[in-house]
């Protein structure tokens, strides 16, 4: 998006505040899952890989090597993200939630039936596709899928802010980062009690946020008024 485009409030529909909190409360609940369900990470790889070599390094190569898939799933996944933005260009989007549906519904239908490595590598590639298409609040870079750099922009804005040299619109933007850090931790709250409490189940809920958001960017024009 071109600094006119922000300037003007056009926001692309993939960049509302509204998509990104749903993102965002499905990012924080999709990983409480997999961590109880699974025993990895699906979206913050970083820890996935400290624990790989803290395993390894004690010499715990069983334990070290359940943290390998996720982490390979998750790089095919920034691959079909990229494939995606150059073969449907602003559908990428659209397709990427369209694709993490089908497969979260299906790892939750067969639940029971699945391997644990299955679903490891299902939800780390779909968690993947939407860290890498969904980037931007506003047209401001964000993490829909992880709080370390939105809380960075929230608090720097916020300080900005407060230090008397911020430009209009920055409390706005601190406020948004702010509620994605929240909401992404509601999230995360939220699924690990649905997933201890009815685990067959549980994958129902983000399922329902990224329909919502499917029907946000179906529903709207390719840019939007802010």
């Amino acid at each position: 998006m071109s600094t006119l485009d922000v300037a003007a409030g056009v926001v692309r529909r993939e960049e509302t505040v509204e998509v990104v909190l749903l993102l965002a409360f499905a990012g924080g609940y999709i990983d409480a899952y997999t961590w109880i369900i699974h025993g990895v990470l699906a979206n913050a790889q970083t820890a996935n890989l400290i624990f790989l070599w803290g395993y390894a390094t004690a010499g715990n190569w069983a334990k070290a090597l359940h943290f390998v898939p996720p982490i390979l799933a998750f790089t095919v996944g920034i691959v079909i993200a990229a494939w995606l933005r150059r073969a449907t260009g602003e559908r990428a989007g659209a397709v990427s939630i369209l694709i993490e549906i089908l497969l979260l519904a299906s790892i939750g239908i067969v639940h029971n039936r699945m391997p644990d490595l299955a679903g490891t590598l299902g939800i780390s590639l779909v968690a993947a596709m939407q860290t890498a298409i969904f980037t931007k609040v506003e047209g401001v870079l964000c993490s829909t899928v992880m709080i370390t750099g939105n809380m960075r922009q929230a608090v720097e804005n916020m300080f900005a802010v407060t230090s008397g040299d911020a430009a209009v619109g920055t409390l706005r933007r601190s406020g948004i980062f702010a509620a994605l850090c929240a909401v992404f931790g509601f999230g995360a709250a939220i699924g690990a009690l649905v997933t201890k409490s009815i685990p067959d189940l549980a994958l129902g809920i983000p399922v329902v946020a990224l329909l919502a958001v499917l029907l946000r960017c179906e529903a709207t024009p390719r840019e939007v008024a802010s």
